[in-house]
């Protein structure tokens, strides 16, 4: 099978539509595997596909033990590459259109409670990348950054004088955000200490790993690990649950849902939503926790 399509559509979702790194990255992979299974079927052309052909791909993925998550996010793949191949006449039919997708269970996400934050925030300041992480942690935490987001900051992005942080989102969009004293004070003591970080040359990211670069994803992750066990606080984490946390402790106390759309960078105000079930979920579980005649 021809791999121009492919790269043509990976073309099309990274200049046109501007995807990220991360997402065209799981694209590829998506669609890679997908046409491996054509090819081993003997499927030499994407005009000989058919929709039984998508439907055994997916079955073949339920049994090698691929989650319902996992095939519903490769299945948007494959619709979506369909798409492209109909909309751009490479093929007279769009065989993935009608295949519907699995019915997920929506698993909210793991939030720290307020308590939790302030004690992940109190970091002792000790080291250099003690600064480092206490500005990191009250930035995000701050702000509702993804990771993505904080670690691509700049020296640049901090504007001390207007108190904002500007980053670049999804799609390429810039967004301001607001920051208050809390993370401005973080962040100029760590500043005063950067330096020290610097090798053989200077890196403009704002935040530096022990060899002077700009820190990693992993590292920020596995960072996050270390500093919730050194608080004792056991949680389920994922790389965004600041992020997430931010959101929800915004609407508890009382932000309107768009605020918290415009702060998170969400296109669609559906996305924001969700933070809104989690507020209502502890509304129920402290009901039922704390008042004398919610259970026999």
């Amino acid at each position: 099978m021809n791999n121009t399509y492919q790269d043509e559509y990976l073309s099309y979702i990274e200049f046109e539509r501007r995807l990220s790194k991360n997402t065209i990255l799981s694209y590829k992979n998506d669609l890679e595997k997908y046409i491996a299974f054509l090819k081993k079927r003997k499927i030499g052309s994407i005009t000989n596909i058919t929709q039984k052909d998508i439907l055994e791909y997916l079955e073949y993925l339920s049994q090698e033990g691929i989650s319902t998550t996992s095939i519903a996010r490769k299945l948007t793949t494959i619709k979506n590459f369909h798409s492209f191949l109909y909309q751009r006449e490479f093929i007279e039919h769009d065989v993935a259109s009608s295949i519907e997708r699995p019915k997920l269970r929506k698993s909210l996400p793991k939030v720290l409670t307020v308590e939790e934050v302030d004690r992940l925030l109190d970091v002792p300041l000790n080291t250099i990348f003690d600064y480092r992480d206490k500005a990191m942690l009250e930035l995000m935490y701050a702000t509702g950054l993804r990771v993505s987001e904080l670690l691509n900051l700049t020296l640049n992005d901090i504007d001390f004088e207007s108190c904002i942080v500007r980053c670049m989102g999804k799609g390429k969009k810039e967004r301001i955000i607001p920051i208050g004293e809390y993370v401005l004070d973080s962040m100029r003591q760590y500043l005063e200490k950067r330096p020290k970080l610097y090798l053989m040359k200077r890196d403009e990211h704002l935040f530096l790993n022990n060899h002077g670069k700009g820190l990693s994803r992993s590292s920020f992750f596995k960072m996050i690990k270390r500093r919730l066990q050194s608080c004792n606080i056991n949680i389920d984490i994922s790389p965004h649950t600041l992020r997430h946390s931010f959101a929800t402790h915004m609407i508890e106390y009382g932000s309107d849902l768009r605020v918290v759309q415009e702060l998170l960078g969400h296109s669609d105000i559906s996305t924001t939503r969700i933070y809104t079930h989690i507020s209502n979920q502890k509304v129920r579980t402290d009901y039922e926790n704390y008042h004398p005649r919610s259970k026999k």
